[in-house]
Formats: C-alpha cells, sequence, structure tokens
C-alpha cells in the first residue's frame, strides 16, 4: 500500500509538473506567419489556420491624421468613408453587401498612424475577398457626389460623437494642449472648416499619393493553402503600379517644461471631469511597455490604487481609469476621474498626484506587478482570439514598426518589466512640468438655445 501511495504521489507530481510546463507553453503566442513583398511594393502576411473554415482579410495604409496639413484636417477619416463608395467594379456601397450576403463581416477605422480595412468572409469566399479589395486600390470612384455625401456623414459623425456628448470636447482640447507638433495636436475627425474646404482634386490627390501598394501591408489569416493564396494575392494586385513614396512626417515633439491646464465648460455634462495626461514615448519601447504596467497597477481596475482611493476610500468619484497610449510617434498616459456631487476638483486631483508620488518613492509590491502583467497579457491574448484581429494586428505592427513578428514577442516584453523598472518611469515621465490638465465643469444652458451644431 505504501509503495503505491508513493507511487500515486510520484505521478501527481509529475502531472503538476506537466500542466505547469503546459501552462507555461500556453502564455506563448506563435502566429507562424510568411512575409512577402510583390514587385509593386504590396507587403504581404500569411498566416495559415484551419481551425474554422473562415478567412480574415485586413489591409493597413501607411496614413493617418499625422500626415494631414494646416487646412485639411479630418481628410483621412473622411477619406475611409470615401473607400465604400465603390470602384470600377463594385457599386456604391455594393462591398458591404456582397460581404454581408455571404456571411461575414466588414469595417474601417482611421487613426493618427494607420488607416485599415477589413473583413471577415467563409474560407470559400478568397476570390470575392481578393477581388473586392484590389478593385478598389486600383479604381475608387472619386466624384463630386460621393465627396459631398461622405462629407456631411464625417460631419454628423463628428456632432454626434463629439459637438453633442458630454466631455467631447475636453479630448479633443487636451489632445491640442499635449501637443506641439501638429502631426498629433489636430484631432482625427477634424473641424468642420476643413472638411468643407476638401475639393475632388484634394481627395485624387490623397489617393494617388497615400493609397499605392507600396503604401500598404495586406495580412490575410484562415483557412487556406498559402502558396495557393499568395498566387490569387498576387494576380489581383500585382498589376496595380506603385506610386513614389509618401513624404516622411516629422513626429518628433519638444520637451514640455511646465504644467500645461484649462478649464472647459460643458452645457451637457452633468458633474465635473479631471483629465490628466503625461506626454511619454512612442509605443514598442522598454519605456512604454513599463508605462503600461504601471498604468495597471495605477488605474486598472477595482483593485488598483486610484480606484480604491478616490472611489472606495475617500468617495470622490464615481469611476476612475485611464491607459498609456499606444502610438509611432510620443504617446501619452492619461487619467480620467468624475467626480460624486460634493467632491471637488482640487481634491481629486490632489489624491491622483499623492498617489503618483507614492509610484516614484517606493517599488509596487509584488503581487500588484503580477496582477497589471497579467491583465496586460490578458488584453494582449484577448486580442488575437480571432482570425480577424490576428489579422488586423499583424498588418499593424508591420505598418507601426516594421515588425509583424512582434505578435509573437510582444508578450515577452511585458512579462521583462520589473518593479525597478516601473518606478524609474514614474519618476521620469509622470513629472508635474510634464503634465496637461483638463477640468470639465457642467455650465448651466442659456434658455432657448440648443447643444452645439457644430457649423
Amino acid at each position: 500500500m505504501r509503495r503505491a501511495l508513493k507511487l500515486l504521489a510520484l505521478l501527481f507530481v509529475c502531472a503538476l509538473a506537466m500542466l505547469a510546463t503546459q501552462a507555461q507553453t500556453a502564455r506563448k503566442i506563435n502566429a507562424d506567419y510568411k512575409e512577402t513583398t510583390l514587385k509593386n511594393g504590396l507587403r504581404v502576411i500569411t498566416v495559415e489556420d484551419h481551425s474554422a473554415p473562415v478567412i480574415a482579410i485586413s489591409v493597413n495604409y501607411n496614413v493617418g491624421s499625422l500626415d494631414e496639413r494646416k487646412g485639411r484636417t479630418g481628410f483621412a477619416h473622411l477619406f475611409e468613408h470615401m473607400m465604400f463608395q465603390g470602384s470600377e467594379n463594385i457599386g456604391k456601397s455594393e462591398q458591404m453587401v456582397l460581404v454581408l450576403n455571404n456571411g461575414g463581416t466588414m469595417n474601417g477605422t482611421t487613426n493618427e498612424d494607420r488607416t485599415v480595412y477589413f473583413e471577415a468572409l467563409p474560407s470559400n469566399q478568397l476570390d470575392l475577398l481578393l477581388f473586392m479589395e484590389a478593385d478598389r486600390m486600383r479604381s475608387l470612384a472619386i466624384t463630386k457626389e460621393n465627396l459631398d455625401n461622405q462629407r456631411n456623414a464625417v460631419q454628423e459623425e463628428r456632432r454626434r460623437g463629439l459637438d453633442n456628448q458630454p466631455y467631447g470636447k475636453s479630448g479633443e482640447i487636451q489632445q491640442e494642449l499635449i501637443y506641439d507638433n501638429f502631426a498629433y495636436k489636430h484631432s482625427v475627425i477634424g473641424s468642420m472648416d476643413d472638411l468643407n474646404a476638401a475639393s475632388v482634386e484634394d481627395v485624387a490627390e490623397f489617393f494617388k499619393t497615400y493609397y499605392a501598394p507600396n503604401n500598404a501591408v495586406l495580412a490575410l489569416v484562415g483557412d487556406f493553402d498559402t502558396k495557393d493564396a499568395l498566387a490569387k494575392i498576387a494576380k489581383s494586385f500585382e498589376s496595380i503600379p506603385r506610386q513614389p513614396n509618401p513624404p516622411m512626417v516629422d513626429m518628433t515633439e519638444p520637451e514640455q517644461t511646465s504644467e500645461r491646464r484649462t478649464t472647459v465648460d460643458d452645457v451637457l455634462a452633468r458633474a465635473p471631469r479631471v483629465d490628466v495626461a503625461f506626454k511619454a514615448v512612442a509605443g514598442n519601447t522598454a519605456d512604454f511597455y513599463a508605462l503600461q504596467v504601471l498604468s495597471a497597477t495605477l488605474q486598472g481596475g477595482q483593485s488598483s490604487r486610484l480606484y480604491q482611493k478616490l472611489v472606495k476610500e475617500k468617495e470622490l468619484t464615481t469611476g476612475v481609469g485611464g491607459f498609456m497610449d499606444e502610438k509611432r510617434g510620443l504617446g501619452a498616459i492619461y487619467v480620467s476621474a468624475t467626480l460624486r456631487p460634493g467632491a471637488t476638483t482640487a481634491d481629486v486631483e490632489k489624491v491622483i498626484y499623492e498617489e503618483i508620488e507614492r509610484l516614484k518613492r517606493e517599488p509596487i509590491a509584488d503581487w500588484e506587478l503580477q496582477k497589471a502583467k497579467n491583465n496586460t497579457r490578458r488584453a494582449i491574448i484577448n486580442s488575437l482570439q480571432s482570425s480577424l484581429s490576428r489579422a488586423i494586428t499583424l498588418s499593424q505592427y508591420a505598418v507601426y514598426y516594421n515588425d509583424a513578428g512582434l505578435i509573437n514577442t510582444r508578450l515577452d516584453k511585458v512579462s521583462a518589466v520589473t518593479k525597478d523598472d516601473v518606478q524609474r518611469v514614474a519618476n521620469k515621465f509622470l513629472r508635474d512640468s510634464n503634465r496637461t490638465v483638463v477640468v470639465t465643469m457642467p455650465k448651466a444652458k442659456a434658455r432657448g438655445t440648443t447643444a452645439a451644431s457644430g457649423q
């Protein structure tokens, strides 16, 4: 019996060791991708995944609002809308109909650093998928009717999402305060006046400059044969002529030497809000990953330091949160807190700055470091579960950092962050002279007025 118990104990220990090894292995991400460049400069990334009969494509263009010039803000986002207005062989809005009728999904997004279009379809629709994306890259329908229609759509989007939203203007104002370089100083959605000023000639020139194959990355993930898919991609895209490389954008930002602050009166807000930001670093740097862990410690979830202090202990705010922004150029770390009735913005700011000073003085606890890493890793892994999300991520890493392989190594970069790293970046970046503060105060609406029209 004793020998049997020893054997069972040994087997149990071995099983635990095996499970631990499997758990460690499970934490690794291994997207077995292949990268190819066509003769016209289009970069192609493929990942076979036969776990489901699905294919997903992401076409990521190396253009965002940072490429805009003064007087033409909002142009990259306006152009994103134009790309759904038809091309030589695809009618207006027909691409969306074709995708939805075949059981798929599609969309596009623009930010400061890139514009991406993506679709997911059953795997037997690869030819349709490639045909649609190649047709609009080759022959977008650029007409005054389409421009006017989509200009109005974007202006309405601005009204709904920014001008007529509580705290909608606060973020735009804070961005203008944080940055000195025009590349990041203006909002992605742009101004009404600039959108009105866009012409058909502007659109045609923008398309020729930035929507060229040599300024794009195509990522295809899913249930296909790589050799067959690459042959079809070459057939669909390689005849599209390349263009001169777009001009490089200066993203350098001067060092901030004193606090920047303003107050926004908001007739739509029902409670005061404090928004604090600190200029930081570009994404995919050692300091960036340390700041991600710092942000998770400071404000990530209900066990975070600021939530416990501001919401639970002192009952000054209804919530608090924020993030470390990832940009190709200089990003920032953001903190946002909405006040409870009776609380003052001065008291809320005091608590935020006290907790930041504590991060500077003393290392975070082991459990805080592990929790922050776990939360950051979980967010990364959750974002890569679908073929579509992996296609988007691969194309974005290729555009941002010229490194699609970051999808496999990003977890390691987070895991490498130490308590000393967190304390170091807190002292390096979370300085009084490096912060930008926007305080939003509710304002009574004047009698007989309505919310901002955005005109």
